[in-house]
């Protein structure tokens, strides 16, 4: 993609259009700007080690702009979803799909949103944590087995003519 003269001399595409691309990418209707925020906020900051990354998303921002006809922030979401389809094969693209599935679900305020409690590991883990008040799902149905007696069974192990019980009483001697 080309840069026009326009194009060169508008200014540097915000934190919140990228926000907002993030959100076409991966929208969740209820979770606030915040998280979506945050997360552009870290690409940003993470691109400038990197001219060529900072150049790709600088790039990638200012070409949107110009399939969006203006100003990413009056682009409705799926409108910019159905540009961003285009884009998909794009370095640009690849770029902030794979940052912002890291910086976008590392949100606490995203895990508050799908339900998940945050990492455990500091708290000595899921086990005395309230592992079982998984409220939401369904009670399992555990029951007794009272039919006939069960046989066992030892399949034959191909190549050895001796049962697979008999391997097992040998291996235990």
């Amino acid at each position: 993609m080309g840069t026009t003269t326009a194009e060169a001399t508008a200014p540097a595409p915000s934190a919140g259009d990228l926000a907002r691309v993030i959100r076409a990418i991966f929208p969740h209707d209820n979770l606030a700007d915040g998280p979506y925020l945050r997360s552009a906020q870290a690409i940003l900051v993470a691109v400038t080690s990197s001219p060529h990354q900072q150049g790709v998303v600088e790039e990638g921002l200012r070409s949107l702009q110009s399939l969006a006809g203006g100003e990413l922030g009056k682009v409705g979401v799926d409108a910019l979803s159905d540009i961003l389809q285009r884009l998909q094969h794009t370095e640009f693209f690849r770029t902030l799909l794979t940052s912002s599935v890291v910086t976008l679900y590392s949100d606490a305020d995203t895990w508050e949103l799908l339900g998940y409690e945050g990492p455990s590991f500091d708290k000595g883990g899921y086990l005395n944590r309230g592992f079982a008040d998984l409220d939401w799902l369904p009670e399992p149905r555990i029951t007794e087995y009272d039919g006939e007696p069960l046989l066992e069974y030892s399949p034959p192990v191909p190549g050895i003519d001796v049962a697979f019980n008999e391997i097992k009483k040998a291996a235990a001697k």
